[in-house]
């Protein structure tokens, strides 16, 4: 059953340096989700923390946080019908040579540790990731974007 959702993407220091952030939007609006959050900025080393929580202890920590801390990411919130898991489908495997072609790491990583995106890969992942990055009065979610409107219409 799908159900609607709330996931977090952010394009990477990577993504950000390429110029990728208006084609990894692109792909996300023409798919027919709901972009309510959209912000760019450096990350902190608290943010990071925050973020990378679950890993920490593990060897490759350090370059998670750093990695993250390298450079601007641009931070969203898009809400649709099973949006977590089309986002990471979308995104591909987080190993771009693994990645199915056509998917964004297929298309514009080429390793595992510049794999360009970030997409939450849970609801309870979403939902934190979401608060570290958005406080609730930053999200727009009171407008119908066109996919809506589409619903709507064929709800008549």
């Amino acid at each position: 059953m799908q159900v609607e959702q709330r996931t977090f993407i952010a394009v990477k220091p990577d993504g950000v340096k390429r110029g990728l952030v208006g084609e990894i939007i692109k792909r996300f609006e023409t798919k027919g989700f709901k972009l309510i959050g959209l912000k760019m900025l450096n990350v902190t080393q608290e943010l990071a923390e925050q973020h990378y929580g679950e890993h920490k202890g593990k060897p490759f920590y350090n370059r998670l946080i750093e990695y993250i801390q390298s450079g601007p990411i641009v931070a969203m919130v898009w809400k649709g019908y099973d949006v977590i898991h089309s986002a990471r489908q979308m995104m591909g495997s987080t190993k771009p040579l693994e990645a199915q072609v056509g998917t964004i790491r297929a298309d514009f990583a080429l390793v595992k540790e510049y794999n360009v995106v970030h997409g939450s890969d849970s609801v309870e992942s979403a939902e934190r990731e979401i608060n570290i990055y958005f406080k609730p009065e930053e999200l727009c979610d009171d407008y119908e974007n066109m996919a809506e409107k589409v619903i709507e219409r064929l709800d008549d």
